[in-house]
């Protein structure tokens, strides 16, 4: 169908707008650097799961079409490569290009052909001190077996000189590797390490003449599927990430043109053909840029300083539990402090006598979770706490697997949830004994991970609500989980994999017959990626129906907007930027009472909507639904940092008119919120003067009264005794 996208093509183009960000002259020279290498991060990972997945279905049955595009396996893995091999020139020229306007800040990236003579010296020095003795040359040819490549590991590769064909293979990580090396300004001019091993290689190969060289990295395949429950589960997981390491190559990169023949017989050997093998003339691996980002401070060079603020709805004076009690709270991260609302409820709860349980679900944790120590610590002080956490929450596997041991050992029961469903819900619930019998319930729902880390990068929203009945549904979610059961009827909540997508398409009919009736159907959506087709064509024939729908899709979208006939009333944009665009929002409806806004954990993919265990929660306090509409309104607004789909699939930024002016979303939200703590504060330092002042007046002695006047008072007292 015309309006329909490929996947995989679709997300190359959001990688695309990633890159976009490297070249924009606006972001600082540093965070440029940044997105080359969240670019290239992106990239690796797409080519391990999605490549990956491609490739062992085209292995398996080469005849399965993509049902968007009707596209073989091997059709979209070959649309695939040529996407990414026409990007690699715009890649390259961001490398260079920022690095070389980074030059008048002393920043200089050295080759050997740049290196002054006492570098070069150096750098002899350097190799045959620091990295010859830790590294060795492997000779390989037809005759010697051939080593296992790391997955993104960098290695030399040598053609030598002998009569069959011979290369030689030195792996560049060990252990005492210093990726960068410093040749002055305090780490500023640098070459890499793999540059310095590539440039001597000829030295681990004395008995042999080096014909040619190039640096070369393996991706391997990282697609893997496990299903499981019980404790044998967490063992089994182990296995398979051991194994994944031990997958097979899914792509060749290398640093230059190398011989053809030896060229060859590296596929051969890695058992790919040409058509995956990318040539790059940066480095392989741009991961090394971050560290550039600390060597200058340089405000010109970096993002202004932002912090996540306290929140301002919550008070100090009292506990989180009870400020929800009294009212719905929602969070908005990056630009609220994670650590002053969710961990510090945690806290609280952990150390309330009061509190009897505590039940959550999580899939990936910062590296120092503040939350596993909360957790742990109510558990050993007595409390029932229930941490569902998934073992396949990919490249978090063995960090999960860990976790899993240490609450285990703190005396939580953990559950690793359904066999074949992934649960990727963000879900709390707290019980607390209420005074005068009976109990109060914390239900929390969010669209983000439970990270310390990702919250100060990521943007995302967090509803705490004391609401029974979502409390009576996040209960019956928790029941699920332990029994290996589905929620088939919430009383509020959205729950897939049996009670989301039926309720969203209703939802979505609801607007279409208010528009076929002649009234003004509405569907507003933020969200990751969509790739759902029941929805996909819910929302083609919603737009059809004259429902007017607004979407905001950070990453994958596989329905173009604005195709005459199908898609005229839809509009999509994507907004890429400093912070990763992470929370998901539903609205159904114009504004007023009748309209139902949700927050959760899905995306608008099948693998959300039916695959995996996901929950959205209704956002019903009107302030909270008020402030939910001003934040998609100014989404929808972005004309800093959006892009808006066009009708051939293609992505441009937002056009704005002279008049209107520059509004980045991202930056808005952190000055609204800076600005309401700043408000909060104003106010609570004038009540303080004001109670101070009050004080001031009441601390003088009482003046001397004079006779008569003091007589009046008692008189006063006497008549009030008769009256009574």
């Amino acid at each position: 169908m015309e309006y329909l996208e490929n996947r995989e093509l679709s997300w190359i183009k959001f990688n695309k707008r990633v890159l976009e960000e490297a070249t924009d002259p606006d972001t600082p020279l540093l965070e440029r650097l940044s997105f080359s290498a969240i670019y290239q991060s992106n990239l690796d990972e797409f080519f391990m799961v999605r490549v990956g997945a491609l490739t062992d279905r085209e292995k398996t049955d080469n005849t399965q079409k993509d049902g968007k595009t009707g596209m073989t396996p091997s059709q979209q893995l070959d649309a695939v490569f040529t996407a990414v091999r026409r990007l690699q020139p715009s890649v390259e020229e961001a490398y260079k290009k920022t690095t070389d306007e980074l030059i008048p800040y002393g920043f200089e990236h050295v080759t050997f052909d740049t290196a002054t003579k006492d570098e070069l010296t150096f750098l002899e020095l350097y190799f045959k001190r620091e990295i010859k003795p830790f590294i060795s040359g492997i000779v390989v040819n037809d005759d010697l077996p051939f080593p296992f490549l790391k997955n993104k590991e960098i290695y030399a590769v040598v053609q030598l000189s002998a009569k069959k064909t011979t290369i030689g293979i030195v792996p560049v990580n060990h252990e005492q590797s210093e990726r960068i090396i410093h040749l002055g300004r305090g780490g500023k001019r640098f070459i890499l390490e793999e540059e310095v091993v590539l440039h001597f290689a000829h030295l681990m190969f004395k008995n042999y003449t080096v014909l040619d060289r190039a640096l070369i990295r393996v991706t391997r395949n990282a697609y893997i599927m496990a299903s499981g429950r019980g404790a044998e589960f967490r063992e089994r997981m182990e296995e398979l990430v051991d194994k994944r390491k031990k997958l097979a190559a899914v792509r060749l990169e290398i640093s230059d043109v190398f011989s053809r023949e030896s060229l060859d017989y590296l596929c051969r050997k890695l058992k790919l053909k040409n058509v995956r093998v990318f040539t790059s003339r940066i480095p392989l691996d741009l991961s090394f840029l971050y560290t550039l980002q600390e060597y200058d401070s340089d405000p010109k060079l970096h993002y202004v300083p932002r912090s996540p603020r306290k929140p301002a709805v919550l008070s100090d004076t009292r506990s989180v539990f009870a400020q929800v009690k009294q009212k719905d709270i929602l969070l908005s991260y990056p630009f609220e402090s994670i650590n002053l609302s969710f961990i510090r409820l945690l806290q609280e709860c952990a150390n309330d006598p009061k509190v009897t349980s505590i039940k959550i679900t999580i899939y990936r944790l910062a590296r120092n979770s503040k939350v596993v120590d909360a957790l742990c610590t109510a558990a050993e002080q007595g409390k029932d706490v229930l941490v569902m956490i998934e073992l396949r929450a990919r490249f978090d596997e063995a960090n999960n697997i860990e976790w899993s041991k240490q609450l285990q050992e703190a005396g939580v029961k953990v559950i690793y949830g359904p066999r074949d469903y992934k649960a990727h819900s963000k879900l709390l619930l707290i019980t607390r004994k209420a005074q005068g019998g009976g109990y109060d319930y914390l239900t929390q729902v969010g669209t983000g991970n439970y990270n310390e880390k990702t919250s100060t990068l990521y943007t995302d929203l967090m509803l705490l609500t004391a609401d029974r009945e979502i409390a009576a549904d996040a209960e019956d979610v928790f029941n699920g989980l332990l029994n290996g059961t589905f929620v088939e009827s919430p009383r509020k909540l959205l729950v897939s994999p049996l009670a989301l997508r039926p309720q969203v398409l209703a939802m979505m009919d609801e607007q279409i017959e208010i528009a076929k009736n002649g009234g003004k159907g509405y569907i507003g959506a933020k969200i990751n990626s969509l790739n759902d087709m029941a929805i996909i064509e819910k929302l083609v024939e919603a737009s059809q129906a004259g429902v007017k729908i607004e979407l905001v899709i950070r990453g994958l979208c596989c329905l173009i907007a604005g195709v005459p006939g199908f898609t005229e009333n839809i509009t999509v944009r994507s907004i890429v930027g400093r912070f990763l665009e992470h929370s998901r929002i539903f609205i159904f409806g114009t504004d007023g009472p009748e309209q139902k806004i949700y927050i959760g954990s899905a995306d608008f993919m099948s693998r959300n909507t039916i695959r995996r265990v996901e929950v959205a929660a209704p956002i019903e306090d009107e302030k909270l639904r008020k402030r939910i509409r001003e934040m998609f309104r100014i989404l929808m607004k972005d004309n800093v940092k959006a892009r808006v789909m066009l009708s051939d699939g293609t992505y441009i930024r937002d056009r704005r008119t002279e008049r209107q002016p520059l509004l980045s979303s991202q930056e808005y939200f952190y000055d609204e919120a800076y600005s309401k703590l700043e408000l909060k504060q104003n106010r609570q330092e004038q009540l303080k003067k004001n109670r101070e002042s009050g004080a001031a007046k009441k601390k003088p002695g009482r003046p001397k009264k004079s006779a008569s006047s003091a007589k009046k008072p008692a008189v006063k007292r006497t008549r009030k005794k008769k009256e009574e």
